[in-house]
């Protein structure tokens, strides 16, 4: 089963890598594009057959180690 999680900055929380791609974009001619927040996402291949178990590893980890949750938000997918 594969989880995806999805980290990004909460709102309010400056980004500086969002703002440097959007002032690039803007430098290419796309003028229409508004405010660019940069995440990541982590794919994890899990070797489990219930999805709410999945899920719950899932969240675990994302709260323990792939998030900081003072100034990251997350979503987990399962797949």
């Amino acid at each position: 089963m594969k989880a995806i999680v999805t980290v990004m900055l909460k709102d309010g929380v400056l980004d500086p890598q969002g703002k440097a791609i959007g002032q690039a974009l803007h430098g290419l001619g796309f003028a229409t594009v508004g405010d660019v927040r940069a995440g990541k996402i982590i794919v994890l291949d899990l070797a489990e057959a219930d999805p709410a178990a999945a899920r719950a590893q899932a969240e675990e980890m994302a709260k323990k180690l792939l998030a900081n949750t003072v100034i990251e938000s997350y979503r987990v997918d399962i797949t």
